[in-house]
């Protein structure tokens, strides 16, 4: 068995593919092996060989690395080292009073984590990429990172390539392999052996890992997985690593500006307080101590708890989360793109009719477009199923006898046609001889259509000159099209007829290429209707009120796309077609973009053009893509928000951010009120670290430049630091209020950085005003000092918390309960704990300065 690693290079492209097989698996013949693949117990084993296959190992977070990385800090690791150092210099005490501090800490953010990587793992396992996999003589669906060397895999349209493989055999297949080539324009694939020094992107007979199949069928045999694969030495080259996010950015320039300060304070106030002749160990453990205080460390861990738990509560709303950073984006969505179908429309395309140019029923257009979809196996869509629905009904499939597949050119996006060779026969011709003959039927778009006919017929049968009729065609396509229906042509031509007198007809067979769609026959219009859904008005009058602009990005024609603008309450669409897109500068798209409701014609690589353009017109915009096509996949590469629904095509699951379980806008609308409450409440703990906390450390800073000694012991900056964390801990399942939700919401570091400013040297007034109280009015002694102003803090801290979660009164906005309830017991705690331990202090300045809060 070939071991498929990084350092052998074997020319795998020029081998036969008995050779390949025989070298696989030696057990078995190569053609008893490709109908049955491997055995589970033989994958099981290459799986423990060769490993996942994964482009870089998966790490599972296990519960102890994940514990061991909350002690990674290197503030914490520095408190650790200075508890160690105070043990040795006999301060046991201060040394285990500090060590439990950090434990706790570190306890407490291994909860909250835990809980959230779970619930993340078994969200993403919901949308968990699979293939079709032969093993044990069936097919089953496996998951991607099980596959191994030596399987044999079957694609169809729409399906990623998993890893590396050979064609063993094909039928039509054009797969897209941009992402290793830069080639936009999907490549034919087939069976074949080439020469040893074929280069990658001529290897015909080669699938690699990262692209996907854009139409037909194939089986392959996998040769490499994991980083083994071309894309796989790539990306260990390059390290690719998802864009970042705006909320990312925003975190990012927070934790600069932060430390900027927190480096500034801190050495400040250790080569002060050195300066003084105080003790160099406990002034360096103070000034640590305002590292802890001043630094939100466990904004980390909140912010990741924080999406988890909006990611928890988005799929209770049929929304799955794929990129927990891309929550905030969805939130901050001021427009919106989508296709109609589906989406604006019920989704189910039904066939209305079939008619011919004049527009009477035709039951010959109806059997041939029977034929075209019965026969079709490129992919399962829509159109085809709806065709042979309707079929059924008018029970066409009894005129199904003598007629047989013959060979099919499966539909892609830049022909947009679909045709299938036919055989039939003809026993009226002459009693003595029957005539068989093959037939080609295309259906597809009209333009693309008529781009291949030469003729048409008309009602009475009779075959003309299509240049004759051509201008009643286009008059009647644009009469159906303006009343909501969508229309896709259907033409046909004779490809070979053959006699037999002795009626054997075993040995007719013929194939097609593209190249024998010409010279067809126009035969008549299939007309379709999907409705608009009965919620949709609802569903785009929310989205308007939550600001967010709908654009409708469409394939089908202008008429079409402006009737149902029309019909979702969008009057007088502006409309732009994909012609005249590809005729305009970018400048000029630009300008036109922002204004234009509804997107036309559109070509599949324009989808796009036009969100990344969307996404220039302006600073503040934040643009969402939802689509379900095979087309679709680049489009929500770039998009600030891809959204899909778990009925895509994998390919496009797997370019998504979001994936709903049901394409609705209703759906999308809730999920956007959850990403938008979420990033109320990682700001509400933002706000909170920059107030309470830069407040609270700017005055003791502040303040032991003046007194005579620390106005508070490390352990007890340390303790503080860490009961004022526990109920912010909770703050993902806070209430957020209405106001909060109701247009996006953007990361404004400007905005904080002058809350933090004016919140902070607010918080400072009020610790100078108690300083005042306690020295020289009620003359308090060092204990005492230390002890209320602890206090005063603590309190201080969760009261403004309290303030600051909401811009409502205080007692306008309900918190939630478990937020309340932590709030309550540190409270309770913090009173218990003061009367335990300073039950001799004179109980006048707690009261007094109780009452001055």
């Amino acid at each position: 068995m070939i071991k498929t690693s990084p350092e052998q290079d074997y020319s795998y492209w020029s081998m036969s593919i008995p050779d390949l097989l025989s070298q696989f698996n030696k057990n078995q013949e190569p053609q008893q092996y490709q109908q049955t693949g491997l055995t589970t117990a033989e994958a099981n084993l290459r799986l423990s060989k060769y490993g996942k296959n994964l482009l870089k190992s998966k790490r599972e977070t296990n519960s102890i690395s994940l514990l061991i990385s909350q002690f990674k800090s290197p503030i914490i690791i520095i408190f650790i080292f200075t508890s160690v150092l105070s043990y040795f210099l006999g301060q046991i005490e201060d040394a285990l009073i500090i060590l439990s501090i950090v434990v706790a800490s570190g306890i407490l953010g291994f909860w909250q984590e835990k809980g959230a990587t779970d619930a993340i793992t078994k969200l993403l396992a919901i949308v968990q990429l699979k293939s079709i996999v032969l093993r044990d003589e069936t097919d089953c669906s496996i998951p991607f990172e099980d596959i191994v060397p030596g399987d044999i895999i079957m694609l169809k349209s729409g399906d990623n390539i998993p890893a590396d493989c050979m064609i063993i055999n094909s039928k039509d297949l054009f797969v897209n392999e941009a992402t290793l080539t830069g080639e936009s324009y999907p490549v034919e694939k087939l069976a074949s052996i080439l020469p040893k020094e074929t280069l990658l992107r001529e290897r015909i007979n080669c699938l690699f890992a990262g692209t996907f199949v854009v139409s037909g069928t194939a089986k392959a045999l996998i040769l490499k997985t994991g980083a083994t694969t071309e894309l796989g030495k790539i990306s260990d080259r390059l390290r690719h690593k998802a864009p970042e996010t705006e909320f990312e950015r925003g975190v990012r320039r927070f934790g600069y500006f932060l430390m900027e300060i927190t480096l500034m304070l801190v050495i400040s106030i250790l080569a002060i307080n050195v300066y003084f002749g105080r003790s160099v160990l406990e002034s360096f453990l103070f000034s640590l101590a305002l590292a802890i205080g001043l630094t939100p460390q466990l904004l980390p861990a909140i912010i990741s708890v924080n999406l988890a738990h909006g990611a928890k509560r988005m799929v209770n709303h049929k929304v799955i989360v794929k990129r927990l950073s891309s929550i905030e984006n969805l939130g901050s969505m001021n427009i919106l793109c989508s296709d109609k179908t589906g989406t604006l429309t019920i989704g189910e395309v039904k066939l209305q009719s079939a008619i011919d140019i004049s527009g009477n029923y035709s039951k010959k257009v109806l059997l041939y477009a029977f034929l075209n979809a019965i026969y079709e196996t490129g992919f399962t869509n829509p159109i085809d199923r709806a065709i042979k629905d309707f079929c059924l009904n008018q029970h066409i499939d009894k005129m199904l006898s003598g007629y047989g597949k013959l060979d099919e050119i499966p539909y892609d996006f830049i022909r947009k046609r679909l045709s299938i060779l036919v055989s039939c026969s003809d026993s009226e011709i002459t009693q003595t001889q029957e005539i068989k003959k093959s037939v080609i039927v295309t259906k597809g778009a009209l333009a693309n259509i008529l781009d291949v006919c030469s003729y048409a017929e008309i009602d009475d049968g009779e075959v003309m000159e299509l240049y004759k009729v051509r201008q009643k065609i286009q008059v009647r396509f644009e009469e159906i099209s303006n009343r909501g229906f969508r229309v896709l042509g259907i033409c046909y031509r004779i490809h070979k007829m053959q006699y037999n007198n002795n009626n054997n007809n075993n040995n007719f067979t013929s194939s097609i290429t593209k190249d024998d769609e010409v010279d067809m026959i126009f035969l008549g219009f299939l007309i379709f209707f999907d409705p608009i859904k009965s919620d949709v008005l609802q569903s785009v009058s929310n989205l308007k009120k939550m600001g967010i602009s709908l654009k409708i990005i469409s394939g089908d024609n202008r008429n079409v796309a402006a009737y149902v603008a029309r019909e979702i309450g969008i009057k007088n669409p502006r409309i732009l077609i994909g012609s005249a897109i590809h005729h305009m500068s970018k400048d000029a798209l630009i300008r036109q973009a922002y204004d234009t409701e509804v997107f036309a014609e559109i070509e599949p690589n324009q989808k796009e053009q036009i969100i990344l353009t969307l996404r220039q017109t302006g600073t503040n915009n934040v643009v969402g893509y939802m689509g379900d096509g095979i087309n679709d996949a680049s489009a929500l590469n770039a998009a600030d928000a891809g959204i899909s629904v778990d009925t895509a095509a994998d390919v496009v699951k797997e370019a998504a951010d979001f994936v709903l379980l049901e394409k609705d806008l209703g759906v999308l609308a809730k999920g956007v009120q959850e990403g938008r409450r979420t990033f109320a409440n990682t700001l509400k703990y933002v706000f909170m670290a920059t107030s309470a906390n830069f407040g609270n450390m700017f005055s003791m800073a502040g303040a032991s430049l003046f007194l005579p000694f620390l106005p508070l012991l490390p352990k007890q900056v340390l303790l503080m630091n860490l009961m004022t964390d526990m109920p912010e801990m909770t703050i993902s399942t806070d209430n957020v209020d209405t106001e909060s939700v109701e247009k996006p919401r953007k990361w404004d570091i400007k905005f904080i950085r002058k809350f933090m400013i004016v919140f902070g040297l607010l918080s400072t007034i009020f610790d100078c005003a108690t300083f005042v109280t306690l020295l020289l009015v009620l003359h308090s002694t060092l204990n005492q000092f230390r002890t209320a102003w602890f206090m005063e803090s603590v309190i201080s801290a969760s009261v403004i918390v309290l303030v600051i979660r909401t811009r409502k009164p205080l007692f306008k906005s309900k918190p939630s309960t478990c937020y309340l309830l932590l709030y309550l017991l540190l409270l309770l705690q913090l009173f218990s704990h003061f009367f335990l331990l300073h039950r001799y202090l004179d109980l006048l300045h707690s009261h007094l300065y109780i009452y001055l809060l």
